[in-house]
């Protein structure tokens, strides 16, 4: 193998290129990016830089001397859009083409749109340097902040423009928020948590329309209720990046479908990162996982693949949310799961367990950080479930 392209300027991708040149892969290396900055850190685009104005030298993965330093060459503001496997080409957006013996696919998701619902009105999404900057401008104190959806990037811009003196507003169709993840009763935690901090929810209820204004514009809910924004963010979730791939002959399946290797349905073609759907043996469940921990460890060990190692991707997930001043950690699976605990094991912390079949195989911990460590390992060697619970007391 002489030459690896790595298309995706993502988290994945630039671990995949550093694990690439760590064991020893001496060939040409050329890094494809969409985007006009060198690849960076998202996770804090949506609290700590969204609230201070994002940085690109404070968020950067590498700096440009890095990158010249290993021999990467770095393709900015060029999107791929298709792959032809047989040919081992991928066709970018200008026209260009770039001829590969093994190709990392790290193209990542976007967000979902809210189709039909807004045409005139603008809609901030937080998923890339550029969103985080424009919204950054645009919250002052004093104005009304809409946030269509209650997931975990939600509510994060909702106590980030709460912190900053915003009066927010967030609207969900869910009971409460992060039903469908954590279940009820840890939801309604995050439900009287954000509104004990002066942001108004309205849960059960949808967005019929959004009509823009002079003066702002009118977020209309299924329920008859109008909310009048001075800006509005959607945080509805996100879409595996992968219509560059259509008919290409890598399988697709809600992301990029993979063996346990992270190898694709095509020769010498691997993947990394949010896109990927893989069988993960610690949870026998083949899963999708949009987490940055998983994005740096699936990046290595799909470049280790592609140099022809055949371990399997074994993972636990993990993830972490701050909110205010409480520190959300997320350890393992609540999926598939039918054994749910909530337990306070002091005033301000919360941790949920998750189980099936009597072993331990998630943990939501809130401000406890000593419960997130010890249940970490539990997760990992397959502990019971009533030990699990004996962990937290």
């Amino acid at each position: 193998m002489r030459r690896v392209v790595v298309v995706g300027g993502s988290l994945a991708g630039v671990n995949a290129v550093e694990e690439l040149r760590h064991r020893g892969f001496q060939g040409e290396i050329t890094l494809v990016s969409g985007e006009d900055d060198l690849p960076y850190d998202k996770p804090p685009l949506s609290k700590a830089a969204l609230k201070e104005g994002p940085q690109h030298q404070q968020l950067a993965l590498k700096d440009a001397a890095w990158y010249d330093e290993h021999g990467i060459d770095v393709l900015l503001a060029s999107r791929a859009v298709g792959l032809d496997t047989r040919a081992r080409r991928v066709a970018l957006e200008d026209g260009r083409a770039l001829d590969y013996d093994g190709l990392v696919i790290a193209t990542g998701c976007s967000s979902r749109p809210l189709n039909g619902l807004a045409e005139q009105a603008r809609i901030h999404v937080v998923r890339d340097l550029a969103d985080a900057t424009a919204l950054h401008g645009e919250l002052r104190a004093g104005r009304h902040l809409v946030v269509i959806g209650a997931g975990f990037i939600g509510l994060e811009v909702a106590a980030t423009a709460r912190s900053l003196g915003l009066d927010v507003s967030v609207v969900e169709s869910a009971p409460v928020p992060l039903t469908r993840v954590l279940g009820n009763e840890t939801g309604g935690w995050f439900r009287d948590f954000h509104a004990g901090h002066g942001i108004t929810l309205h849960c059960g209820t949808g967005v019929s329309r959004i009509e823009a204004g002079a003066g702002g514009s009118q977020v209309h809910l299924a329920d008859g209720t109008v909310l009048k924004a001075d800006l509005i963010v959607a945080g509805i979730g996100v879409v595996p990046a992968t219509g560059w791939l259509q008919g290409s002959g890598v399988d697709l399946f809600d992301g990029v479908v993979c063996d346990p290797t992270l190898r694709t349905t095509a020769p010498e073609v691997v993947a990394a990162g949010d896109l990927v759907r893989w069988h993960n043996s610690l949870f026998d469940e083949t899963m999708r996982v949009e987490q940055w921990l998983n994005a740096v460890d699936q990046g290595a060990h799909a470049a280790r693949t592609l140099l022809g190692e055949a371990e399997p991707f074994a993972h636990v997930p993990y993830f972490w949310s701050d909110q205010f001043d409480a520190k959300v950690r997320f350890v393992g699976r609540a999926d598939a799961t039918d054994q749910v605990e909530v337990r306070h094991p002091r005033d301000n912390a919360v941790v949920t367990l998750f189980g099936h079949a009597d072993v331990v195989r998630g943990a939501l911990c809130i401000n406890a950080p000593r419960q997130l460590a010890l249940l970490k390992r539990a997760i990992q060697s397959g502990t019971s479930w009533q030990d699990a619970l004996d962990i937290v007391g």
